[in-house]
């Protein structure tokens, strides 16, 4: 199986790296995509390698997409081609697990409207805005979508990321 991690420099360094070797430790293939090429710096100075551009995804060749927080997800959130990939996931009901500031990306893609979601406190209103029903729980599961508040939450995001991925 593969899983598909779309970021950019500034995310934050365990919400990429902890389910990164998580579903790697679950047999998983995991690309990391970016906008560039170099590895993506965290907001904690861990580096990650590249191995995707946005531009060379074909989401249809993957099983899971995860949205890691930090400011990455700003930074990428209206890149077309991460909200395209954003949208296949959803038009082809595969899981999406988002944490923190992941969710930004669902927002600028039309995606989060009726949903139930989470994200980081800062991100909140803006969920709102956008039409989620807003939980605040560590880790909230709604059809396909599975989103998580912060770095603390990562035992149960990845939990139930596993759950839904049938690991």
């Amino acid at each position: 199986m593969k899983a598909l991690i779309l970021s950019a420099d500034n995310f934050e360094d365990t919400e990429l790296l902890v389910p990164l070797y998580r579903l790697r430790e679950a047999g998983f293939t995991v690309d990391v995509a970016s906008n560039r090429r170099d590895a993506i710096r965290g907001k904690h100075g861990y580096e990650v390698p590249v191995n995707k551009l946005f531009a060379e995804i074909n989401a249809g060749d993957y099983d899971l997409l995860m949205l890691p927080g930090g400011k990455a997800p700003a930074a990428i959130r209206n890149d077309p081609k991460v909200q395209e990939i954003a949208r296949s996931f959803f038009t082809d009901n595969k899981p999406v697990a988002a944490i923190c500031h992941g969710p930004q990306i669902l927002i600028s893609a039309n995606l989060i409207r009726g949903r139930k979601a989470t994200c980081y406190k800062e991100v909140m209103t803006e969920l709102r805005e956008a039409g989620a029903k807003y939980q605040d729980a560590e880790v909230v599961v709604d059809g396909n979508l599975i989103t998580s508040r912060e770095p603390g939450d990562l035992p149960a995001f990845n939990r139930e990321m596993m759950k839904l991925l049938g690991r």
